[in-house]
């Protein structure tokens, strides 16, 4: 990330405010909801399973050739893309209908994606009724690879109200300098709950660090797993979905797995070698989409990220965990779809997870 540094070093010192709104914290949740008269109404029993879903959507970008992939130099849509990507986003969920839909990389008022406010459009373009947003990246204005205004972040929908959402906040990256540190995604895990029948469920969303070499990624797993933890050792129902940038224990590497093209240290991942052991607790402690017998057995089948559209799915990033019951058979990664010929690598870097999760008696 290129700063004009000593203009605005001069600038930040000189003001003990936030000049431009990059700070996050607790309460940077913000609800949205249909009206009344396009509510749907769902009511769940505890034996009746809940569809799950979790998607990375690349800020509707698709399979553009953005600077950071370091397969082009594109920074900027404009309104007529970004709205062609997102109604096939939301063809893609009509057709699988979620109840609960976690969704990563999610802009609401950025430069880069026309200003448009994605978390509206799919709300009002499906059959959720509500919705909590809360950024990760946010700034009035970025002085850096013409990205301007940037509003984007983690959201989660449902078709029951959400309700006590709050924002959690996740360690920095160390190594960066001040003025890129100030101006760089503030990770968060984003919670809201909802009920079901007379249970209340913990619903959380997470997307974790790519670009660090310094540990900060597994202070933030390590931050994850442990306040899951909590919820489950108070025997609080809980779902979580989320891009984890990190791989599953028993990962085989493919052709073609650098994570990107980039060779200039601005964009390039952690060591991938550590984070097998990593999310080991996680498979441990709580129930996962896809469980590691079925990942060791064939680790292509899971695989839910690349940065080459004209490949193929070359790693897992993806996740659901959950304390309750995940309904075995259930839980497909959507590699390929089967509605309407619809193909989902044209959609984003990432491929969408569902599953099945029962609350328990």
């Amino acid at each position: 990330m290129k700063l004009a540094a000593p203009f605005l070093i001069i600038l930040l010192m000189a003001s003990a405010c936030d000049p431009f709104n990059t700070k996050l914290n607790e309460e940077d949740v913000y609800y949205y909801a249909v009206s009344a008269e396009d509510t749907v109404t769902s009511h769940f029993s505890k034996s009746d399973p809940l569809k799950v879903m979790t998607w990375n959507i690349k800020f509707g970008g698709a399979r553009i050739d953005f600077f950071f992939d370091c397969h082009g130099n594109r920074i900027i849509m404009d309104s007529t893309e970004v709205l062609a990507n997102l109604d096939q986003i939301v063809d893609f969920i009509n057709h699988t209908k979620p109840d609960i839909l976690f969704v990563q990389e999610i802009d609401v008022n950025s430069k880069r994606s026309a200003f448009i406010d994605q978390v509206n459009r799919i709300l009002n373009n499906t059959h959720f009724s509500h919705a909590v947003y809360s950024p990760q990246w946010r700034a009035t204005h970025i002085p850096s690879d013409g990205l301007g205004k940037m509003n984007s972040g983690n959201a989660i929908f449902s078709v029951t109200p959400l309700f006590a959402a709050k924002r959690i906040s996740l360690p920095l990256i160390e190594e960066q300098n001040f003025l890129v540190r100030y101006f760089y995604l503030r990770r968060n895990l984003l919670e809201a709950r909802t009920a079901i029948g007379k249970d209340t469920i913990r619903l959380l969303n997470t997307h974790l660090s790519a670009y660090s070499s310094d540990g900060t990624k597994k202070k933030q797993i390590d931050l994850v797993f442990n306040y899951l933890d909590s919820l489950d050792r108070s025997r609080i129902p809980f779902i979580i979905g989320g891009d984890f940038n990190a791989l599953p224990p028993g990962t085989e590497k493919v052709k073609g797995f650098p994570d990107s093209a980039c060779d200039d240290g601005d964009f390039e991942a952690d060591d991938y070698s550590a984070e097998q052991a990593w999310m080991t607790p996680f498979y441990e402690y709580f129930e996962p989409a896809v469980s590691l017998k079925k990942y060791r057995t064939h680790n292509a089948s899971y695989f839910t990220h690349t940065t080459d559209k004209n490949g193929f799915w070359n790693r897992k990033l993806d996740y659901i965990f959950s304390n309750q019951e995940v309904l075995q058979g259930s839980s497909i990664t959507h590699q390929t779809s089967k509605y309407s010929g619809l193909k989902t690598m044209p959609l984003s870097d990432h491929c969408a997870i569902t599953t099945r999760v029962i609350i328990k008696e």
